[in-house]
């Protein structure tokens, strides 16, 4: 291969054949000098190099890599904001594990230094990709297009012909059939020969700016969210009434900038909690929570909330992310004085039969220790006499039942440590026992049905199981800035399209005359990138300047030989 060798249609800046000499010829690929490294070690040298580096499109794809593994954390771990119940469980489980995941920021991903970092890099990355882009994006706008070069005999999509059209008309035509593209016309210095030069396809780098310049705003958006939001979760018993104050939720968490004052004061009880299951699978079909909203004007407003169907009061958004049995229970000590009286959250811990566990703590006795109670409950109860266990069999309560374990001692609660509601401290407690059938001590377990009173082990009072309403967790979000999140993620999308899908071209379309006074047409296209429809963008530019043989002239061979215009047109192809 000679030094001079380039592609078929590839000229550069100083050839004969560009005229103009535009060196700036944006839809030829050139080769590209490798970045250079940093020239002596200076400081400035240094910075220069490394903002060259940052400020360049691999790093920042390098970046959005980077960003999207060093987030994968967050699905291994469960996640403080999200979850601090699971992350207290974890705490738990992994004692010698936990803290050093928490030392790494693993339970908070995206408030980690390290994720902060890779977010603010991938952020200057793409304004110092995107900001010279852009300028030299608007000035190639407001520049016409480059002249055709002399000659056409380079580019891959050409073509060229004698036309029966007259020079004038032939340039009015093609005038025409280049509307939608940016036109420059040149005429020769005798006026016998016009050059057209055409282009069109600037959407394509104006979606692909616009793609980026919505991914910077995504950043931004997502970024000041993480400051001004909160979100918290709490559980909501039917009949209760929910104030939207953060001494009323289980778990709160929010941005530095969020202003606690701010919450809006609005009031929502759960009026009734719903559910419907199928009746083959036992799967679940629907859940729907009926609440009333009051606002800080005293107006009431019934709504429903569902799975996937938020309701939205107070610039938040409320979701439906749990349900479950809260049996209302009544627990005495020995002399009868009430301990504990009110409904008692149980967690489901089977979806398939709403098996639910939970604990009922009575730290209030006036007469003897403190009682814990632990244990399960069950919607429809099946009890095995062989071996005295109970279980549940569907998620509907049909045979409700409360088997606990009975507890007695200090529980726990007057140390100022925070406990978790839905487990029991035994440490400074000790189980009821009592010998078995086989004379071995076993737990001694209460089983309750609704309505029903029964007497405690050892004296310690009774338990009654007074109703069985249902409760609901619900998820509580305030993001302003949502909706812009929504609107640069759609930017982007559309972005990403234009850049993908609309093609860049220049069509080159030269108008003279040859010795005979006929008019030659001479023209060629340029794509970049690959482009499978220029070479018939090309022949619809030409069609209405080609000869007529096939609408006037062909006919009338056609009648003259009596041959099928459908042959005829073939031989005229093949001698074409």
């Amino acid at each position: 291969m000679s030094a001079g060798y380039r592609p078929e249609g590839l000229v550069s800046g100083d050839d004969p054949e560009r005229p103009d000499g535009d060196s700036t010829d944006t839809t030829r690929p050139t080769a590209q000098a490798p970045a250079p490294g940093p020239v002596g070690f200076g400081p400035v040298a240094w910075l220069r190099w490394t903002w060259r580096q940052l400020t360049s499109m691999r790093v920042a794809l390098l970046l959005l890599l980077l960003l999207a593994v060093v987030a994968l954390p967050g699905t291994f771990f469960p996640q403080r904001p999200q979850d601090p119940a699971r992350v207290a469980q974890y705490y738990l489980d992994n004692p010698s594990l936990a803290p050093v995941l928490e030392r790494w920021g693993l339970f908070d991903v995206f408030a980690s230094p390290w994720f902060s970092a890779v977010y603010l890099l991938l952020f200057l990355s793409l304004v110092g990709c995107i900001v010279p882009r852009s300028l030299d994006h608007i000035k190639a706008l407001r520049r016409p297009p480059p002249a055709a070069p002399s000659r056409f005999t380079r580019f891959p999509v050409r073509d060229a012909f004698a036309s029966p059209v007259a020079r004038d008309e032939a340039v009015a035509t093609a005038t025409t059939a280049l509307k939608g593209y940016r036109l420059r016309r040149t005429d020769g210095a005798d006026g016998a020969v016009t050059t057209l030069s055409a282009e069109r396809g600037y959407t394509r780098e104006s979606g692909n700016i616009v793609f980026h310049l919505a991914l910077v705003g995504l950043l931004i958006a997502v970024g000041y969210g993480t400051f001004v939001h909160y979100r918290g979760q709490v559980i909501v018993v039917e009949g209760d009434t929910f104030a939207n104050s953060q001494v009323q939720y289980d778990s709160f968490e929010s941005g530095p900038w969020f202003d606690e004052g701010g919450l809006e004061p609005f009031r929502m009880r759960l009026d009734r909690f719903t559910s419907a299951f199928d009746e083959v699978s036992g799967q679940a079909a629907d859940f729907r929570a009926e609440v009333t909203v009051t606002e800080p004007d005293g107006d009431e407003q019934p709504e429903t909330i569902r799975v996937n169907h938020p309701l939205r009061t107070g610039g938040a958004s409320v979701y439906l992310m749990g349900n479950g049995f809260a049996p209302d229970v009544t627990v005495t000590d020995a002399e009868g004085n009430v301990g504990f009286s009110g409904p008692v959250p149980f967690v489901i811990v089977d979806q398939a039969t709403y098996d639910s566990r939970g604990v009922i703590k009575v730290p209030d006795t006036q007469v003897g220790d403190q009682i814990g109670l632990s244990g399960v409950f069950l919607p429809t109860a099946v009890v095995d006499p062989a071996s005295d266990t109970a279980f549940s069999i569907s998620p509907e309560p049909n045979e409700p039942l409360l088997v606990l374990d009975v507890w007695y001692g200090n529980l726990g609660l007057d140390d100022g440590v925070p406990q978790n509601v839905y487990q029991l401290d035994t440490q400074a407690m000790q189980q009821v026992r009592a010998p078995g059938p086989d004379g071995e001590d076993a737990p001694v377990r209460v089983v309750v049905a609704p309505g029903q009173t029964v007497d405690l082990p050892d004296g310690l009072g009774t338990i009654t199981f007074n109703d069985l309403p249902r409760y609901v967790g619900l998820d509580l979000r305030y993001d302003p800035t949502l909706p812009w999140v929504l609107t640069f993620a759609l930017l982007a999308l559309a972005g990403l399209s234009a850049s993908l899908f609309l093609p860049r071209r220049r069509v080159f379309v030269r108008i003279g005359q040859d010795e005979g006074g006929r008019t030659v047409v001479t023209a060629a296209a340029l794509a970049r990138g690959d482009d499978p429809g220029l070479e018939r963008e090309l022949t619809r530019v030409l069609e209405p300047l080609r000869p007529a043989v096939g609408k006037t002239d062909q006919d009338r061979m056609n009648q003259e030989t009596g041959q099928a215009p459908d042959r005829q047109q073939d031989e005229g192809a093949r001698r074409g």
